[in-house]
């Protein structure tokens, strides 16, 4: 595909994703099919030739979008918001375009530059102090595994370098609600702590965490 090919077939999947939105409302919030029904209508064996983009657009709106649970339809109270603006397709689309890799600062230095300016933008929102800093995860889930690794080898003196949480004199125990994410438990057996040392505290009636308890 060149440069005037990209141009024409993106303008008409922005028209699609405009035209999708417009009538978003008006569609069923969950997907109707039943299982095996959407894969049925693939070609169980791989295209000869691919690049046919009128095709893949009918094949949009017939096979896939069936298959859709709409999370940003306005009926939608499932789960968690994952809801997407205009706004954020175009920066997809951006981003998606340069394929910065973000690995270290000299891989792209934006990357790096442009997430702690956010993050500190985000810090002064919440009316945290400067004391605090972070870094954009792309899950929750990977976010609870990244403070327990953290939490993991500040308590331990960074035994990861040595003989591990094996060496410890007393084991590592993790504290959360039993009201907490499932995330907390899967996290705390990556991380190597045990399930026997998760300590799931109880909650009130308003579902706090009881500090008596801890």
């Amino acid at each position: 595909m060149d440069a005037q090919k990209f141009r024409r077939f993106g303008h008409q999947l922005i028209d699609w994703v405009a035209d999708y939105r417009e009538t978003l409302a008006g569609l069923p919030v969950m997907s109707q099919v039943q299982p095996g029904q959407i894969r049925a209508a693939f070609s169980a064996h791989p295209p000869q030739k691919g690049g046919q983009l009128g095709e893949a657009l009918t094949a949009l709106d017939r096979d896939v979008l069936p298959g859709i649970t709409h999370w940003n339809h306005p009926g939608f109270f499932a789960y968690f918001p994952s809801n997407t603006s205009f706004a954020s397709i175009l920066a997809d689309l951006v981003i998606a375009g340069l394929g910065v890799q973000g690995m270290s600062w000299q891989t792209s230095p934006a990357a790096t530059e442009v997430e702690e300016v956010v993050m500190d933008w985000l810090r002064q929102m919440i009316g945290l102090s400067e004391a605090w800093t972070g870094v954009v995860h792309d899950t929750a889930s990977t976010a609870t595994l990244t403070a327990l690794l953290c939490a993991r080898e500040r308590t331990s003196a960074f035994s990861q370098n040595g003989k591990g949480l094996q060496s410890g004199a007393a084991p590592l125990v993790v504290y959360a609600s039993d009201q907490s994410h499932s995330s907390i438990e899967k996290g705390a057996l990556l991380a190597g702590f045990g399930r026997d040392h998760l300590r799931l505290i109880s909650t009130d009636k308003d579902h706090a965490l009881r500090l008596d308890l801890l």
